[in-house]
This record gives C-alpha cells, structure tokens and sequence, in this order.
C-alpha cells in the first residue's frame, strides 16, 4: 500500500494531516462538518497562492503587473502646471481610497498617457493581492470576447456574460474606443445598468467628455451618490520635454503671464475710436468665453495686435480654475504630428492626432502662418472639421482671414451659427511710436 507522504500534497511531516493535505472531520452524524473534507492548515498557505494565481490569471493582468501605486509618481513628472499636478494627485487619492474600501464607482478621465491606465490597474493588482475577484478589460477586449463566445458551438455567452457583469471587482479601460455598433451599445448597458443597479465597485477610464458618452451610460456616470469622477488635467507623460524643461505643447513663460487682468486696452495711445471698440469688444469676448466656453471664437489681427494674447489667457484662466485645455501653435502641432512618423516615437499618429482633435477645449493659435503642403493642410482640416460638426469649443487667431484659409476651413469659421469672429485692426504694440522721455532739470538754486 502507498503511503499517504508518497501521493499526498501536504507537508509529510505534518502531524495533523502526514502529508495527505486534506483533514475529515471526526464528528457525529448530523452535525454541520460531518462528511466535509477541508484543506489542511500545512498548505493554506499554498492553497492561498493558487487562488492568487488563479484569480491573477482570470483578470487579464498579466502584462500590467508592474504598474502599482508604488511606482506610480502622484505630482507626475517635471515641468507641468500646478493643475496638472494637483489633478494626477487628485486621481491618485482617489484611486488608493477605491481600492482599499472597493466602494462606489470611480470615473477616471483624462487624454492618453496621462495616467488612467496605471491607477486602473493598480487597483486590481492590490484587489487580486486580496483575493478579491476582479476584471480588467479594454472594452473593445471585452466585447470582442463576447463575440468570440457568441461563435461557439457550446454557446458559453450567457455564462461569460454573467461572469463579467457580476464580478466583484470589475476595471473597464479605455470606454469609448470601441465600435460603437448598436450591438456593442446594448451589451455595454446591460453590464453597466446591472452592475449600477446591484452598486458593485467599477472602474471606469475614457478620453471622452461626458456628453460624447450614450445617453443611458451618462446618466449613470453622472450620478453623484455613487460615482466619484476625476479628470486628469496632464498631457502624455511620455512625450518628451524640451531643453527648457517643458512638456510638449506647454506654453512659453511669457504666454503663461498672459491674463485678462495685464491686458493693455491701449486707450491712452491716439488709436482711432472704431479700433478701440473692436479691442475692447475682443477682449470682453474672450475673457466671456473662457467663463463660458461654448461654441467658437476667432481672433483676427495682424501680428502684435494681442490676439495671442487673449487665447493664453483664455487658456490660462480654464487651467487656474482647473479645467483642461489645450494651446497649441499650428506649426508645432504639425511638426508634432510630423514627429510620430519617428521609429522612437513613443506615440502613434493617430494617439497623438486624437488627443488634440478631441480636446475639450482647443486653441489654434495662428492659423496660416504654418507652412502647408497637401498633407499638413488635410490634417487641419480633418481636426477643424470634426470639431465644427461636435461643435467642441475652440479659439482661432490668425492674421489675414480670407488669404491665409483654404476655402473648406473658411466655410466652417465663417458659420455665423457656431463661430463668432472678432477683428483686432490695431498695429502691433512694437509699431506704435513712443514720446521719448524728457530731460529732467536741474533746480536753479
């Protein structure tokens, strides 16, 4: 006969079990344990490390193993606005605090690499830590496996359905990139409204604004009593910064002193009464705007006429009362999106196209002055025309309106409907002649 330290699974010395790994209780019939087997307390341990393992491997997180809260930096990198900072802090309290009570909802929003992905991910790596049953899945990962159950011959959807939408911990990332067929919709829903009807803890990241999200879905992301939403306000953490130290598309130390408040009026310089209207009605626009940024504005003015100033102030204001925004010059973006074609561009074209053509607020700031070619002219059309028909809020400025436009961007900047477009006729500050100081005198004595 074998003995039970030849085939057992437990320690062989064990005195409770002699390696067997399982102990029968030894109790009368009737009572609750008789006939039960258990684990023997010599492999708990073991036996906990394959539920680890086990649970590891089911919620897909093979790959991002590595991101947890401990190398996750909460003020981010070098170089961003204190907004920025203070929104990755804000997202990374929130997540440690999700985690660690796995109750409510949390809406994480933010553009691509600004940190989402890896707070999502350390939550579940600390829930599987704890034993605790959890997804993470992409959605266009999660609906491409509920497809792929759907062309079974078992038929295991219903039974992978259920799997998914009652989990106790369930990480949805990237909501928003799916294809949004009217299928995925419904499926989506039904996971959602279930698991907001039974309050099970989720996790949810999205580049989109709320109101690009279907209907039925906002409404339940915009549930104050159960879900805590947080934007992050910071640009992709793996673009690189420039020899200043700046990230890309920051601004320029000048342009961040930009504000309504240091705006020069110019009434005391002799300009004709019709310009003063015209720089004053722009700057009463732009400082309502940045209050209430709906549909567009443009700046137009020749070269020192203060346009660019107005927009960084517009952006400026957004960022201190901490709402995103994105300033960019129309010749930097396109050597920006030039730069993806790189072999050691951290980002892809389309990453980084998207991130500037979905921004929730996006400033332009001199249009035409870039120069064009079929490509780059096609790419500014492709991000101008998507945000006229989403009607985003967007600042313009140029100089010279209609010589410097391609008719189909003109089109769109012209419609009364969305666009307003303020002139600022006055010559550059530079070009307006000062009085030269007068020689103090001496008093006679």
């Amino acid at each position: 006969m074998e003995s039970a330290t030849e085939w057992g699974i437990g320690d062989p010395n064990c005195p409770i079990c002699h390696g067997l790994g399982y102990v029968r209780w030894d109790v009368p019939l009737g009572h609750p344990k008789f006939g039960r087997v258990e684990v023997c307390e010599c492999r708990a341990s073991q036996s906990r490390q394959q539920v680890y393992q086990r649970l590891y491997a089911y919620s897909h997180l093979e790959n991002l193993s590595h991101l947890t809260f401990e190398n996750f930096n909460p003020r981010g990198r070098a170089g961003l606005y204190p907004q920025e900072a203070n929104s990755i802090e804000m997202a990374y309290r929130q997540a440690r605090t999700f985690a660690e009570t796995l109750q409510g909802w949390l809406f994480l929003q933010g553009g691509y690499g600004c940190g989402k992905t890896h707070l999502a991910a350390a939550i579940a790596n600390l829930a599987v830590q704890l034993h605790v049953p959890t997804l993470f899945l992409t959605v266009p990962d999660l609906l491409d496996s509920l497809r792929s159950t759907m062309a079974d011959a078992d038929s295991r959807f219903e039974e992978h359905f259920n799997e998914i939408r009652m989990i106790r911990l369930l990480i949805l990332d990237d909501f928003g990139t799916q294809n949004a067929t009217p299928w995925a919709q419904e499926k989506l829903f039904q996971i959602i409204n279930y698991r907001y009807i039974n309050r099970l803890p989720t996790v949810i990241t999205t580049n989109l604004r709320l109101d690009q999200i279907e209907g039925r879905i906002r409404s339940r992301l915009e549930d104050p009593d159960l879900v805590t939403k947080v934007v992050i306000l910071a640009p992709d953490y793996r673009r690189p910064m420039d020899e200043l130290g700046m990230h890309e598309f920051a601004l320029f130390p000048r342009l961040q002193q930009c504000t309504f408040a240091n705006f020069d009026l110019r009434k005391n310089e002799g300009l004709p009464p019709d310009y003063l209207r015209d720089l004053e009605a722009a700057f009463r626009a732009a400082r309502q705007f940045a209050e209430n940024p709906v549909g567009w504005i443009v700046l137009n003015g020749p070269s020192g006429s203060g346009k660019t100033h107005l927009a960084a102030a517009i952006h400026n204001y957004r960022r201190d009362v901490g709402k995103p925004s994105r300033f960019v010059d129309v010749g930097e973006l396109l050597n920006a999106l030039r730069a993806t074609f790189s072999p050691t561009s951290p980002e892809t074209l389309d990453e980084r196209f998207e991130d500037v053509r979905r921004a929730p607020l996006l400033i332009l700031d001199d249009l035409g002055g870039q120069t064009s070619s079929p490509w780059s002219n096609e790419k500014l059309y492709q991000i101008i025309h998507f945000r006229y028909l989403a009607e985003l809020p967007t600042v313009i400025t140029l100089g010279k309106l209609r010589e410097e436009l391609e008719l189909r961007l003109l089109t769109r900047i012209e419609d009364r409907r969305l666009c307003r477009i303020y002139p600022l006729p006055v010559p550059s500050y530079t070009a307006i002649p000062r009085e030269p100081s007068k020689p103090s005198r001496r008093r006679q004595k």
